[in-house]
């Protein structure tokens, strides 16, 4: 079984809404979300660390909320606001350090859910 799932993911309408929802059985304490476009670098979303400190790429910012559930061993990304710029497949992401999730190189990976903004 997978250590990281994504879900939430689907087609949306530009300025709607979709939560994403990441179940972290590895329980990590720093955790972030990534996105990749086809034909694109996967680049950073947003990040959040043991004492709910937050990190957010300038996009993401005043959009996106990312929060955990510890008891639940959950991560969230609420997104707020779509833009078509937004599609992408979003994947979750884990490690001891943020360092490490901030650079891209976290230890643990999701398997990505898609998000599908239309204008």
């Amino acid at each position: 079984q997978a250590q990281l799932v994504e879900s939430g993911g689907g087609s949306v309408k530009a300025g709607g809404s979709l939560t994403l929802s990441c179940e972290n059985k590895y329980r990590r304490d720093c955790m972030g979300w990534f996105r990749q476009a086809p034909g694109k670098e996967r680049e950073f979303v947003a990040a959040i660390d043991s004492k709910d400190g937050t990190s957010y790429a300038d996009s993401a910012k005043g959009r996106f909320t990312i929060s955990r559930d510890n008891a639940k061993d959950t991560l969230y990304l609420q997104m707020n606001a779509l833009k078509p710029e937004d599609t992408a497949m979003y994947y979750c992401a884990a490690d001891h350090w943020c360092e490490h999730v901030l650079a891209g190189r976290s230890n643990d990976w999701g398997q990505g859910t898609q998000v599908t903004v239309s204008s």
